[in-house]
């Protein structure tokens, strides 16, 4: 039942991942290294727009067309990306990002539709399989660049059309992959009320915001800071590869903690684990690499324990959008912080942050472990 919804959230990450990794370089020959960012902001930026629309198809039909609708944009990028790099304007590159951003949002929104299509007692189990595998797209996407630059490169195409081919097919098929989407029936067991506005939701919000803000601030500055301390490439690579793990691959257990205790200490841990993480940092000696396996397990107990608590289709498209926002703010800021004081300046923003959240959080009284169980059955 979850395979097309999980199907179609990995092959959209894998067309995310390759475009992206190939934008830069594009911009980069074209344009100059200065501007090699805005393909990847305008994707950013595709994403919080188009987590808006789906939001608002939902709606007005129902998620697994509007799931639909949104890979359909996605289709529509990857093609116009391919455009441009064959040789057409270089502008179109900037839209076809925006529009795969839209795709890409709604392979972020689908671990609703997981839920929907779940039991009561697993549906957080069902969004963290969403969100865990996002790791199949982005570790498999990149092994598949060198060989599709070949295959442009037989096709008579230019080399650095085949990631943007490859990105293409990739959306293709997540699109396919998400007609077979069902919509959800009513559920046969009981249902317990919750909150779809107020104070348990805007805290919800506000952790996933924040433990997005405190992690893209972070992981911006870790490339800067091993290209100061001249740590090489290699030494990046192991630290984004564990961050990524952290962010990823235990999502399982945090659904499985989700339906077992509820969202609330979920998050409430997330938020101790973004507090630790402010302090560990500013110690870049053994414990810096950890810190960054920490980082993303409190990204991912923040991101699921808040999805869960959310209660309608609408506040999810919002605080989705609102996300993918912060991230292009705080990509934008953390490097002109990192200038100013280092790591310590971004703990200490990261702790006025979390810290006011966590108290707010702790005053929240105890809700139930079934926390989307008024979602609109779509």
């Amino acid at each position: 039942m979850l395979t097309p919804v999980v199907l179609a959230a990995a092959l959209m990450n894998a067309a995310m991942v390759a475009a992206s990794a190939v934008s830069a370089i594009l911009i980069a020959d074209d344009l100059g290294p200065a501007l090699a960012g805005l393909p990847n902001t305008a994707g950013v930026l595709g994403t919080a727009a188009g987590a808006v629309l789906i939001g608002r198809w939902t709606a007005r039909l129902n998620r697994a067309q509007a799931l639909r609708f949104g890979y359909g944009l996605g289709v529509a990028g990857g093609a116009t990306t391919v455009l441009a790099a064959v040789g057409g304007p270089i502008t179109l590159l900037f839209a076809g990002m925006f529009l795969l951003g839209a795709g890409n949002a709604a392979a972020l929104l689908s671990r609703y539709a997981a839920a929907d299509l779940a039991p009561v007692s697993k549906r957080s189990r069902a969004m963290s399989t969403v969100v865990w595998a996002s790791t199949l797209g982005a570790a498999g996407g990149p092994f598949l660049l060198a060989p599709s630059q070949s295959a442009a490169s037989v096709a008579g195409l230019p080399a650095i059309a085949g990631p943007f081919l490859l990105a293409l097919a990739a959306v293709f098929s997540a699109l396919v992959a998400s007609t077979y989407i069902r919509r959800a029936k009513p559920a046969d067991e009981p249902q317990v009320p919750t909150a779809t506005s107020g104070r348990p939701v805007l805290l919800a919000a506000g952790v996933m915001v924040v433990g997005q803000l405190v992690m893209v601030s972070v992981m911006t500055a870790v490339p800067v800071h091993t290209h100061l301390h001249h740590d090489g490439l290699g030494v990046l690579g192991v630290m984004l590869s564990v961050h990524t793990l952290g962010m990823f691959a235990l999502s399982p257990l945090t659904g499985w903690w989700i339906d077992r205790s509820g969202p609330r200490a979920v998050m409430l841990t997330g938020l101790v684990g973004l507090l630790v993480v402010a302090v560990l940092v500013t110690r870049t000696g053994m414990a810096f690499t950890p810190a960054l396996f920490l980082l993303g397990y409190a990204w991912n107990l923040c991101y699921l324990g808040g999805s869960a608590q959310l209660g309608s289709a609408a506040l999810e498209s919002r605080v989705e959008s609102s996300i993918w926002a912060v991230s292009a703010l705080a990509t934008a800021t953390s490097p002109w912080l990192f200038t100013l004081g280092g790591f310590p300046v971004l703990a200490a923003v990261s702790l006025a942050l979390a810290v006011p959240l966590l108290v707010l959080v702790l005053r929240q009284r105890s809700v139930t472990t079934a926390a989307r169980v008024s979602l609109p059955r779509t």
